[in-house]
């Protein structure tokens, strides 16, 4: 009944995003709410854009109700006909309450912001800072912590903290492409969807069923070639939702006294976009160009400049994250050091790999 249920939270934000995306879509052009071609951009002609909001009103719409449902029926006893399996679990999240619309709140500010920078462009110290402040509004007042029982309550502070606004960011950069964001995003959530479920938390798998879902309903619109953008509004929240996901799911097995191989699954599941965004900063710096300043230099960009085209070049990041993510869910199970080396030393490898072609491509070209 679980799975039913989580397939079913799955299908509604699929449907809404995908409904909603295309509502949108419809009312952008009017509205003159479009993204045009520019230095920074990899598209030659003008896009609507507002897929963002789509997508993360698929996400609040089915939670809100989802909340308040759990709130009645943990308050007056949930009727009848309702499945124990899933009254219980109701009953489990009513006390989740509060953090989840915190959560959902943070979202909602990156939300606008992103949607005011979509229409005037704020510029990035304008919304690094917006993500500073949801980042620590979320670890210090909702206690989304990693590494705490590691490396002490100040460290990990500061490490969830940085974590949040760097996976933010990672996404951000990542939506240069038609379908980049919102494919890696649906593939990541895959993974941490099957980590939550081993390990047993409910709670967190129906948020990634959502998640999942609704990267997937905006993807039928935004895949090679892109009918709609979701812009900052959408990049933002993506990577905003996936950093917090992936701090409160739980990868060790065992209690605390159980090998710490699998807390490192978000880096080895991220890699991919992390590799991206480290390696256009350093490409940005070494020119002596502001970090801050968008370009086409991305992953991306550099392969369609090696000959590939643009669904190739999608799906070839799609097939890389997927590799680092097989790896990623293998680390809560991992019980030795030589199973973390492997997993380790494949991930880096695939990173490497990349690097290493294309610094080659580079050589030859010159």
């Amino acid at each position: 009944m679980i799975e039913i249920c989580g397939a079913a939270a799955a299908g509604v934000s699929f449907l809404l995003s995908l409904l909603g995306t295309e509502a949108a879509k419809a009312r952008a052009a009017a509205w003159g709410f479009v993204d045009r071609p520019g230095r920074d951009r990899h598209h030659r002609r003008a896009v609507p854009l507002g897929g963002g909001s789509a997508m993360f009103l698929a996400v609040l719409l089915p939670a809100a109700l989802a909340m308040a449902l759990a709130a009645v029926w943990s308050a007056r006893g949930a009727p009848s006909w309702v499945p124990a399996a899933v009254a219980e679990l109701a009953r489990e999240g009513a006390p989740h309450s509060t953090r989840a619309l915190m959560v959902l709140a943070g979202a909602a500010l990156l939300h606008v912001v992103g949607l005011v920078d979509d229409r005037r462009r704020l510029g990035p110290w304008a919304k690094l800072v917006a993500q500073a402040v949801v980042a620590s509004a979320l670890v210090l007042l909702c206690d989304v912590r990693l590494l705490t029982d590691v490396v002490g309550e100040p460290a990990s502070t500061l490490l969830s903290i940085g974590w949040i606004v760097l996976i933010v960011n990672a996404f951000n950069l990542l939506d240069h492409m038609d379908g980049l964001a919102a494919g890696v995003a649906a593939i990541c959530s895959a993974a941490l969807l099957a980590a939550a479920v081993a390990a047993g938390q409910l709670l967190i798998a129906g948020w990634l069923c959502l998640l999942l879902g609704a990267s997937l309903g905006f993807l039928c619109h935004n895949f090679p070639p892109a009918r709609i953008f979701m812009g900052d509004a959408g990049s933002m929240v993506l990577g905003c939702a996936l950093a917090v996901l992936s701090i409160l799911t739980t990868y060790r097995r065992g209690g605390p006294d159980a090998p710490y191989y699998g807390v490192f699954l978000p880096i080895v599941l991220l890699a991919v976009p992390l590799y991206d965004t480290f390696s256009v900063l350093t490409l940005r710096l070494r020119e002596r160009r502001n970090p801050m300043v968008g370009d086409t230099r991305h992953f991306c960009h550099r392969l369609l400049r090696r000959g590939m085209g643009p669904r190739k070049a999608v799906l070839t990041i799609y097939l890389a994250t997927a590799a680092t993510a097989v790896g990623a869910s293998l680390l809560p199970h991992v019980t030795d050091a030589t199973g973390a080396v492997l997993v380790f030393t494949q991930a880096a490898g695939i990173v490497l790999l990349i690097a290493v072609l294309e610094s080659a491509d580079a050589k030859v070209r010159q």
